[in-house]
């Protein structure tokens, strides 16, 4: 369920991008802002000029430009790095719902635990841990699975399924961190080769015009922003998914403790 809500959020991502950067033509959109502008300023009094709320104005205006710094940035790497930000947001929503999911409160169940441990019902101690969600349930239920084998059996069966659990919790991560650092080397690459292609057209024309230099970087360097941009909004889910995971491992562990204290406690198996 949870991935093919990552999926959904992933296709409507996908499709507002694409609206987004299948506008019209920049240069159209500044004529047609400009006629549209002269025609306002020829009719509106000033009174309705003060009237008239400009936060609007300025957020059409900022979603303009960044999609024309990304057009101007050039689709050869645009769209590489415009494909990183739609992946790692989906390999970052994925994780994001499977950790809450995973987020278990683990007192209460160690009290419905301690409760059939206290009537001597481990066979309804594992049914209580059979029926709960999480990884700390799951680490609980392979240890009393093996109260039979004694106190040693226990403690076994819950560090290795442990271990088994922590990597589940840590599925995706490496794909995480990997469009972490693949989006910058993409704005970079793409950088360098603007670069390359700039100092190309000088050499072309023989002299060095501060318009031709200026224009070439400016394109050149929208890459490494973009892909930075990707990069800082991966980290952000990725450092919340590692507390979330930390967060979750601590549980794991001192449930698992609490567990053993209770069986000894219970008297299920002696010291």
């Amino acid at each position: 369920m949870r991935k093919l809500l990552a999926l959904l959020l992933v296709f409507g991502l996908v499709t507002f991008t694409t609206n987004f950067v299948s506008a019209q033509d920049p240069a159209a959109d500044t004529s047609a802002q400009a006629t549209d502008t002269a025609a306002q300023q020829t009719i509106t009094t000033p009174a309705e000029e003060e009237a008239a709320p400009a936060a609007p104005v300025e957020a059409a205006s900022g979603v303009q430009m960044l999609k024309e710094k990304f057009i101007q940035g050039g689709w050869g790497f645009m769209l590489p790095i415009l494909f990183c930000l739609i992946l790692g947001l989906g390999l970052c929503i994925e994780r994001v719902i499977t950790l809450n999911l995973a987020s278990v409160n683990t007192e209460k169940l160690l009290t419905k635990v301690d409760n059939n441990l206290k009537n001597g019902d481990v066979k309804g101690a594992m049914e209580v841990c059979r029926s709960t969600q999480g990884p700390a349930a799951s680490v609980l239920y392979e240890g009393l699975r093996n109260v039979a084998y004694g106190p040693d059996a226990v403690e076994k069966a819950i560090v290795s399924y442990g271990s088994v659990q922590m990597g589940l919790l840590e599925k995706g991560l490496i794909w995480i961190s990997l469009v972490i650092a693949l989006a910058p080397m993409l704005g970079f690459l793409g950088t360098v080769i603007g670069m390359v292609e700039a100092f190309d057209r000088i050499e072309q024309v023989g002299d060095i015009s501060p318009t031709i230099v200026a224009g070439g970087i400016k394109v050149a360097l929208l890459t490494t922003v973009f892909g930075l941009i990707v990069a800082i909004i991966m980290q952000i889910f990725y450092n919340y998914s590692v507390s979330k995971i930390d967060g979750i491992t601590s549980k794991m562990e001192e449930s698992s403790v609490t567990l053993v204290d209770l069986l000894f406690a219970n008297n299920i198996f002696k010291r």
